[in-house]
């Protein structure tokens, strides 16, 4: 990338991958899977994309067909690639396991290309918004990178976390868990679910972990599917928003949906750079009330990603 981005532009540090997601035929068929581009750094450049929100993926892409795919999933959407490292390696898949209670995944990390992901600490300041976290947070060199990074979007730009747990018989989850609340502690936004803060904060209630977040000085918005969402504001406002009502068709993908309605309505709202995201309680209502109908877009949709504008409501 030889010019600056535009101004509002987001920089999206992260994994691309693929999710093979289980179908079946019918009744009594042998359960299958299909190849969805993803990774929730991957859904978030796109959904940003999508909003007209000028979006750079951060990543690293592979040689191999999925790699292909996840490149043409990126370009179609708009999301510039100048800042994407490559690789001959193969594309990490993640197995997924959608369940009554959430979505379970196993990955298949050893030797792909995914977590190739080169330092951008000197780049970071660029953007008008940075987004961090997720498995590449967590995974070998490239938690390194991206935690260099993002202490570096502390400083100059407005720095989202969404730490997105995941586990895997492969990761450590005591270091994995420091790693994602050492993120927490760097923003100025924290996205989380209940499931996220159950994992990183086992001993404090959601609510509490929430507030203790805020009162760091971050905005936190935690989201809670079917129950809404609640924005824990830096000057202590408590703002809940009820979800979108929406027919379910897949889950896999909300979350991040959520995560690039929050990143689009909050760089339009222009933030200061390097400091709290203060913003009124009509404007975190209308943050939490635009990405939950972000996510409920995706909610009833089979895909992963956001792929239509946001609708409106009635």
């Amino acid at each position: 990338m030889n010019q600056a981005p535009p101004p509002g532009a987001v920089l999206v540090l992260g994994e691309a991958l693929i999710d093979l997601v289980p179908y079946e035929d019918g009744p009594g068929t042998a359960r299958r899977y299909a190849a969805e581009p993803g990774g929730a750094p991957v859904n978030v450049a796109v959904g940003l994309a999508r909003l007209a929100t000028p979006s750079w993926f951060a990543g690293a892409l592979g040689g191999d067909a999925f790699a292909a795919d996840l490149e043409r999933t990126l370009t179609a959407a708009g999301v510039d690639l100048s800042l994407t490292a490559r690789s001959g390696l193969p594309t990490t898949l993640a197995v997924t396991d959608p369940r009554s209670d959430g979505t379970g995944y196993h990955f298949h990390l050893a030797g792909t290309a995914t977590f190739q992901i080169t330092e951008l600490a000197d780049r970071a300041g660029e953007f008008a918004a940075v987004y961090a976290g997720g498995l590449a947070a967590v995974v070998g060199a490239a938690a390194a990178a991206g935690a260099a990074a993002a202490r570096s979007a502390a400083r100059t730009s407005v720095l989202m976390v969404d730490p997105n747990v995941r586990t895997d018989r492969s990761l450590d989850p005591a270091a994995s868990a420091e790693r994602l609340r050492e993120l927490c502690r760097c923003a100025h936004v924290v996205k989380v679910s209940d499931e996220d803060l159950a994992a990183l904060w086992p001993d404090r209630t959601a609510e509490d972990a929430c507030a203790d977040l805020a009162a760091g000085g971050r905005l936190t918005l935690l989201t809670r599917g079917a129950d809404g969402s609640v924005a824990f504001t830096p000057d202590g406002e408590r703002v809940a928003v009820p979800a979108t009502p929406v027919t379910v068709v897949n889950t896999i993908g909300a979350g991040d949906a959520f995560a690039a309605g929050v990143l689009h309505r909050i760089t339009a709202l222009a933030p200061p750079p390097g400091g709290p995201v203060r913003v009124t309680r009509e404007q975190a209502a209308d943050i939490l009330a635009f990405a939950g109908r972000a996510a409920a877009s995706v909610v009833a949709s089979s895909g992963t990603a956001l792929s239509a504008p946001v609708p409106m409501p009635r």
